[in-house]
């Protein structure tokens, strides 16, 4: 009998490699953010984080004239040299970007998926 593996994730976690700078009292770090959504990310780093840590996170997307600023992130997660963070608090003009870039690109992801090979 095959194991099941059921997501209980409410949205959907787009791959992506986008640089990012974080801080929390009394570290600072980089590292990449390996994927994304509206509540969340993962980000890989040589950085020891602990689970359970407040951070502020700054995302470097692939266009050079914005951001995504995080203002508080707390760490859920840590397993080797990657941690998750759920976005707890997001300005609003950054909540408005980080909403067009997820849904932007699943649907370039969804649409490169049903093209016939």
């Amino acid at each position: 009998m095959a194991d099941t593996i059921i997501n209980w994730r409410i949205h959907h976690r787009l791959s992506v490699a986008y640089p990012v700078i974080f801080g929390g009292a009394p570290f600072v770090g980089e590292g990449t953010i390996s994927n994304i959504s509206r509540t969340g990310c993962s980000v890989n780093c040589d950085r020891t984080v602990l689970m359970g840590s407040y951070i502020k996170l700054s995302v470097l997307l692939p266009d050079p004239t914005s951001s995504l600023f995080i203002e508080l992130g707390k760490v859920r997660w840590v397993k080797d040299q990657t941690f998750g963070v759920e976005f707890i608090r997001v300005p609003t003009l950054t909540r408005h970007r980080l909403d067009r870039v997820v849904s932007r690109d699943l649907a370039l992801e969804a649409n490169l998926l049903s093209v016939p090979a």
